[in-house]
């Protein structure tokens, strides 16, 4: 594969630097006082660490016209300079591979589709090749060195060793897919759970910047939950922390593949729901555009299943908000084309379950295609390069 990144590293490898950066970076531009402020670190910290970011060409200073003071100079706004780096980020469905080409402040440049025709992991790994070929191509049209690739895996993924422990939608157990991955492109490669890298890009890019405490719930295929605690996305200690998918909201209800019965994905997945449709109303629904079309139109075994769903998906959310308190729920996620069917459900089921003052959360939706999800896998791939306890 024809090389087209550098090996260049982060000129500032301590934690203030890399707090300050990711402020800059999510936040910014913003006055050198308010990045102190915002990080709790003294000005002189501040201004020791953005030294060598300015000199390096990763931080900007500007002057601010429209905060000019009555008499003297302007201020001065602190800015990541997007187009200082690149980075690429892939998500892997079933059935398919996307790739995007972002800059440093994860804004899409490229984006490219590959169909996955097998879940074998050579054709993935193949797959993977031609796509970040294309975007390479791009990138150096550019100008500008790829620093970094993410990869976005559905499953038990232990990004720390680069590996898919288990992806029951690709059938992968212990893949070592970082390792695999760098040797086919050359690419420092983060491999992460592809809702968690969502939630580092909601995080840093989207409605969870300068939140400390939120959550993204995705519904579609399956149900999957990613927790942003005290400011840090939480893995927790065997990597499945937020697995709101398999909490049980129905202890008589449908049995779960993962043993357990009346999960709130045995129920809300769309799986769970054509299933569902079959059952009540002896129509062999295809897929879920077809069950969707048919909940539309008013066929009550549709209309149920979907009503189910919702409840089911608004019982795990009021889970998460009294665990955890969050003050923000960001549902997104393939299933959300549904949300006219499950919306009232959803909202009626979190206020009767959630516990005192957690029901104040502020549950909202957010419509995101994959390519999200893929710019969210740079997004770890960015947050990787700046920070070494990642």
């Amino acid at each position: 594969m024809r090389q087209t990144h550098s090996a260049e590293t982060f000129p500032v490898n301590t934690p203030a630097a890399a707090q300050i950066f990711t402020i800059v970076l999510s936040q910014g531009p913003l006055a050198r006082l308010e990045v102190a402020r915002r990080a709790g670190l003294s000005p002189a910290a501040v201004t020791k660490a953005v030294r060598p970011l300015i000199e390096t060409g990763y931080l900007v200073e500007d002057a601010d016209e429209e905060a000019r003071p009555a008499l003297g100079r302007p201020a001065n706004l602190v800015r990541v300079d997007g187009g200082r780096a690149l980075f690429l980020g892939i998500k892997v469905t079933g059935d398919e591979i996307i790739g995007v080409l972002t800059d440093l402040c994860c804004r899409i440049r490229a984006a490219c589709h590959v169909p996955l025709t097998d879940r074998d992991l050579k054709v993935v790994l193949a797959g993977t090749a031609d796509v970040v070929q294309e975007l390479l191509t791009e990138a150096a049209g550019l100008g500008v060195g790829v620093l970094g690739l993410g990869i976005a895996v559905s499953g038990d993924v232990d990004r720390g060793a680069g590996v898919v422990r288990y992806s029951p939608f690709l059938e992968w157990r212990d893949v070592p897919l970082a390792e695999l991955t760098a040797t086919t492109t050359g690419l420092p490669v983060t491999v992460d759970n592809d809702v968690r890298a969502l939630t580092v890009a909601e995080q840093w890019f989207g409605a969870g910047v300068g939140l400390s405490d939120f959550a993204v719930v995705t519904v579609g295929a399956g149900i999957g939950c990613g927790l942003v605690v005290h400011g840090r996305v939480v893995a927790g200690a065997y990597g499945v922390a937020g697995e709101i998918g398999h909490v049980t909201v129905d202890p008589a209800g449908p049995l779960c593949h993962c043993g357990n019965r009346g999960c709130v994905e045995a129920i809300a997945g769309d799986a769970a729901i054509l299933r569902r449709i079959r059952e009540t109303t002896g129509v062999e629904v295809a897929d879920t555009a077809e069950a969707v079309r048919l909940a539309r139109r008013g066929v009550p075994g549709a209309r149920e299943a979907y009503a189910r769903a919702g409840e089911a998906i608004g019982r795990g959310i009021a889970t998460v908000a009294n665990l955890l308190g969050p003050e923000r729920v960001i549902i997104s996620g393939e299933g959300l084309a549904a949300h006219d069917l499950f919306a009232e459900q959803i909202r009626d089921s979190f206020a009767a379950a959630a516990f005192g003052s957690a029901a104040q959360c502020d549950v909202q939706t957010r419509p995101l295609p994959f390519e999200e999800w893929a710019r969210g896998a740079a997004a770890t791939a960015i947050q990787s390069f700046i920070r070494a306890d990642t």
